[in-house]
């Protein structure tokens, strides 16, 4: 799981040490050399679990996609921002959730509640 991009489709494998991570970052992290760079990358579908290979040196709009299950990889990276927000009404109040006031309540008495008036259920 990578903690840089957030929205990650495929991972890389690394021409280098032929290790797979998420993303560049998550390589200098675990490794202790650079990222080589190279013109045919391998990828991972995380959609299809299938690796395929891609000529980056001809990368083309129709190469942003898996060619097994048509995924789209190359997507604008999402990063963890940090930030405050403030929260809206809570739909709970203690444990339980609010009534929901478009359900119609059923008025009927139990004929097992002491303290119920069921004299007019009687015959």
């Amino acid at each position: 799981m990578c903690k840089h991009v957030l929205n990650v489709q495929a991972s890389i494998r690394a021409p280098c040490c032929k290790q797979w991570f998420d993303c560049a970052e998550c390589h200098g992290e675990a490794t202790d050399h650079p990222l080589r760079k190279t013109t045919e990358m391998v990828f991972g579908c995380k959609k299809c679990k299938k690796v395929f290979r891609k000529d980056m040196e001809h990368f083309e709009e129709e190469d942003e996609y898996c060619p097994h299950c048509d995924n789209k990889f190359i997507v604008e990276a999402k990063t963890p921002q940090m930030g405050f927000t403030v929260e809206g009404h809570d739909e709970r109040m203690g444990n339980r959730f609010e009534k929901d006031l478009r359900l119609k309540e059923d008025n009927l008495k139990s004929v097992f509640d002491p303290n119920a008036d069921i004299s007019h259920l009687m015959g």
